[in-house]
């Protein structure tokens, strides 16, 4: 697990692959975190039809956001958005994916 945690610690350090962002819980205080972006598309199927949208997902650590919510605001490169649905954790429960939308 040592090792894995050093591998994250790189991914979520370098600039090519992660940003700063500003993570505030409802109600409360503003905390910098780090986030991986995730803006790829979706294609939802619904009868015969296929519907296409723009997703924003970003990836968190678990260590710096114990405990995200519907409803909580991440800020991005002066973007606002709020956390959508409910967080999903990783197998190894080191770090949350949560889908965005604009506030």
């Amino acid at each position: 697990m040592i090792a894995l945690n050093a591998a994250l610690d790189a991914l979520f350090a370098d600039s090519n692959i992660a940003r700063d962002a500003v993570y505030i819980a409802e109600g409360g205080i503003p905390q910098l975190v780090r986030v991986v972006s995730r803006r790829a598309d979706e294609v939802t199927g619904f009868g015969d039809a296929r519907l296409w949208s723009e997703t924003t997902r970003i990836d968190m650590r678990l260590a710096e956001v114990p405990e995200p919510r519907p409803g909580d605001r991440i800020e991005i490169e002066g973007e606002a958005f709020l956390i959508q649905g409910e967080p999903v954790r990783n197998s190894e429960r080191l770090i949350w994916t949560v889908d965005l939308r604009p506030a």
